[in-house]
């Protein structure tokens, strides 16, 4: 590997939210969103439509993206656990050793941060500002609740409050107060930002003054048929956060006040009344405006410093959030598309292309292979990602990546059932396996874009289902870490 960055080497601004679905974005074509700062990152960069995360739970699929590699194999597989191994070495690590000047705002997540702070690892950062979650059961060393408690507030106060934490105090804002810190600071060498903002994340519970922005009545709705609640029954035994029901008896077991069966009426946040999927919605698009407007700050402030025209700027997610979709709110072992599939956009005008929209099929661990190479740096034999630089620099197909894509659930979540999982998807159909249930799924996504119609029992697609499970076995048994490079013949 190079020892160092290239002398011209870019900046690289790595924002992370919790949670965001891919199909958030109003360039991208939501109509019900507002996002005019992340819509100018999709005019002047690269915008991967087609991103998927390596595991639908937070820790798992931060191990992917830090590392280049498949959960499974780093065994990391769920959130909880007691530690993150001391290999591999994350790409913060690597760019650090090489010379970039590396900082951290926000949650990391590799390890548990139940009632303890995340022990952290080898992770590079020089500049380390921690908040894992907006709450405040950590004694020590949450810097945001040192931050809201600086300005004369308690944070466990304000989380409770059902007008939401002021948009002034908010995890998110502060997020964008210590990346303008950051920013703003003299540099003899590039920098690397690694900022991860909690929300959408659950509670759905924006702050007052954006909640009013979206009205419950104006929005889509979920994708759901009454087939959903059959589907979603034979799954029942599959870990999952949450019971299936029709969309507009979901409750989202939010501090938000329930919908009055009037129109345009709150209710107290003790009465009875639907916080339903089209309440979760207007919550959910209410929180990813907040991140727009901090996004817009910390970008104004890269103009300011001139700085812009040398960074390279990375917008994503970890993974999605059901949102109603199938009869289902939150994350757990499944597979669906508003799940697993993510934004994923960089831009730096005049660095890398613009206003590029790519179909291509991508996988989040291709992020870390990809920043090495934005660094001028060599990419680790052990990394299974795969650089997207040829794509960003226009000297690749922009409509092809991979041939596949894959993600991984193994009992992330500990429930009773101890599921295990795999997913794989081509261009055309997606194959889920439950392994040791006697259910799975499979989708024709050219046909069935929503995935209603699950193909796995019909005796016309066994063959079908045969040769997807052949390709997924043997995509899973190739992407094995192979251990140590072998040097000689004994």
């Amino acid at each position: 590997m190079a020892l160092k960055y290239q002398q011209d080497s870019p900046n690289i601004l790595w924002i992370c939210t919790d949670q965001q679905r891919y199909d958030t974005i109003g360039a991208l074509g939501n109509p019900h969103v507002s996002t005019p700062n992340i819509d100018q990152l999709v005019q002047q960069g690269v915008a991967f439509t087609h991103t998927y995360c390596q595991s639908p739970i937070c820790t798992p699929s931060r191990t992917s993206f830090l590392t280049g590699m498949y959960p499974s194999t780093v065994h990391v597989n769920g959130n909880g656990n007691a530690f993150f191994p001391k290999i591999p070495p994350l790409v913060t690590s690597i760019l650090s050793k090489a010379g970039y000047h590396c900082g951290l705002i926000g949650k990391l997540h590799l390890a548990s941060a139940y009632g303890r702070i995340e022990p952290r690892v080898n992770d590079g950062y020089s500049y380390w500002r921690y908040s894992h979650a907006p709450r405040d059961d950590w004694e020590t060393g949450h810097d945001y609740a040192d931050w809201v408690r600086s300005k004369g507030h308690i944070l466990g106060e304000l989380t409770g409050n059902v007008e939401g934490v002021p948009a002034e105090l908010h995890q998110t804002t502060w997020c964008a107060e210590k990346t303008i810190e950051f920013i703003q600071q003299e540099h003899d060498k590039p920098w690397l930002a690694s900022v991860n903002i909690y929300d959408p994340h659950p509670p759905f519970n924006p702050p007052q003054i954006y909640r009013e922005m979206f009205n419950p009545a104006e929005m889509p709705g979920s994708l759901f048929r009454e087939t959903d609640l059959q589907q979603q029954n034979k799954l029942a035994a599959v870990d999952f956060q949450s019971k299936c029901q029709p969309p507009e008896k979901l409750d989202i077991r939010s501090p938000i006040p329930p919908r009055s069966p009037l129109p345009n009426i709150q209710m107290e946040s003790t009465s009875l009344g639907k916080r339903d999927a089209k309440t979760l919605q207007a919550a959910y698009y209410a929180m990813i405006k907040l991140i727009d407007d901090q996004l817009g700050r910390i970008m104004e402030v890269l103009e300011e410093t001139r700085q812009r025209q040398h960074t390279v700027v990375i917008f994503t997610s970890d993974h999605g959030e059901m949102l109603g979709d199938h009869g289902l709110i939150q994350k757990g072992c499944r597979f669906y598309e508003g799940l697993i599939r993510v934004p994923l956009i960089f831009s730096c005008p005049g660095y890398l292309e613009e206003g590029l929209e790519s179909e291509a099929l991508v996988e989040l661990l291709d992020k870390a292979p990809t920043l090495l190479e934005i660094a001028g740096l060599e990419v680790p034999e052990q990394m299974q990602g795969r650089s997207l630089l040829p794509i960003l620099k226009g000297q690749a197909d922009p409509n092809y990546h991979r041939q596949f894509v894959r993600s991984e659930y193994y009992d992330a979540l500990d429930e009773p059932d101890g599921t295990f999982a795999t997913m794989y998807r081509d261009q055309r159909h997606k194959l889920v396996v439950y392994h040791g249930h006697q259910h799975g799924e499979l989708y024709d996504l050219q046909e069935d874009p929503h995935e209603f119609e699950n193909l796995w029992e019909q005796p016309d697609k066994q063959s079908l289902k045969l040769d997807l499970m052949k390709h997924s076995y043997d995509a899973s048994m190739l992407a094995m870490d192979r251990g140590p490079q072998r040097i000689g013949p004994m």
